[in-house]
């Protein structure tokens, strides 16, 4: 079953474009991760926001700890104002178009 993720992260203020610039980077090689369905940055407010989709729970733990995800790590050190917020969700499928 697929798995929903939407991570939440705050970038200081003065940090926005590095941090953004930041994800940019990885979001070509996070598209080619096995089981990656969905990997989509938006903005709001400030902060960012990824909405993420993996065929399952065990191509999610792959992703991360997969390069793409741990070499961000350093990049961000220092201009987010602490550890993303995330949250894992099922999908209630409704639908042709009520699931992503």
């Amino acid at each position: 079953m697929s798995v929903v993720v939407v991570a939440h992260i705050r970038p200081l203020p003065e940090h926005l474009d590095a941090v953004r610039e930041a994800f940019l980077e990885i979001l070509p090689e996070v598209h080619a991760e096995p089981g990656c369905e969905l990997y989509s940055l938006h903005e709001a407010g400030g902060a960012l926001v990824m909405i993420e989709k993996w065929e399952s729970r065990e191509a999610l733990d792959t992703h991360m700890t997969a390069p793409a995800l741990t070499a961000i790590g350093p990049k961000l050190a220092g201009k987010i104002t602490g550890a993303p917020e995330v949250e894992f969700l099922t999908p209630i499928p409704t639908g042709s178009k009520g699931a992503l």
